[in-house]
């Protein structure tokens, strides 16, 4: 591991970033003595893909340090993370969405949650379709998941080289955010923000009105 370089590319990242977007750095795979590097440079937000790993790695490390799930949860993976997760990026479901909820109230707190929209024209991602989430929001009780809090949306656009596609797939979501947050729901108080933007999009979600990228290598350096 090379400190100076970590730093120096962190630095470089972070700079470039809008005010008010917040960096997830993506720490799968990483070691625990890259995480705590980073860490000692300030960072507090950490986003991880594997919830075993993520188990394994959250008791070596600070206890402040706030950590996102930011790959596809399998509902019975979730009691590996209900006791400390700080944002779900993820929720495509609302099986998962039962889950998170029994999981949180067993563990006497509140999860932070994303709802994840399929917006990419690729089947292998997740994600509700664009249609599911104002109905879902609207139509469900509100006691029906009283310990999950909704907190924005997330989305992945194509994996391609056509910037126009990308562009105009994170320019949908951010449309589909801000009509969401029109309907006025009291369950929507803290729906704010809109994840979106990786390390090779990060110019067409940024200028969608992105809130959180989430970035790895750019920061880490190849593995």
């Amino acid at each position: 591991m090379d400190p100076a370089g970590l730093a120096q590319r962190y630095h470089k990242v972070k700079d470039a970033l809008p005010q008010g977007v917040l960096l997830v750095a993506v720490s799968k795979k990483r070691t625990v003595e890259e995480i705590k590097a980073l860490y000692d440079l300030g960072h507090r937000d950490f986003g991880e893909n594997y919830p075993q790993e993520l188990r394994d790695k959250q008791p070596q490390l600070p206890e402040d340090i706030r950590w996102h799930f930011i790959g596809h949860l399998q509902s019975n993976k979730v009691k590996y993370l209900a006791p400390f997760v700080h944002l779900v990026h993820g929720a495509d479901s609302r099986a998962l969405l039962d889950e998170l909820d029994k999981r949180a109230a067993q563990a006497g707190r509140t999860i932070d949650v994303l709802l994840q929209v399929h917006i990419a024209q690729e089947e292998t991602k997740h994600g509700f379709s664009p249609e599911d989430i104002a109905p879902l929001l609207v139509e469900t009780p509100l006691e029906r998941w009283k310990n999950i809090r909704f907190c924005g949306l997330m989305g992945m656009a194509s994996n391609t080289e056509d910037n126009a596609q990308v562009e105009a797939e994170y320019n949908g979501l951010a449309a589909l955010h801000r009509s969401v947050n029109a309907l006025g729901l009291p369950l929507l108080a803290h729906f704010t923000e809109l994840s979106m933007g990786m390390s090779g999009d990060l110019d067409q979600a940024l200028a969608a009105g992105s809130t959180m990228v989430r970035v790895g290598t750019s920061i880490f350096g190849p593995r």
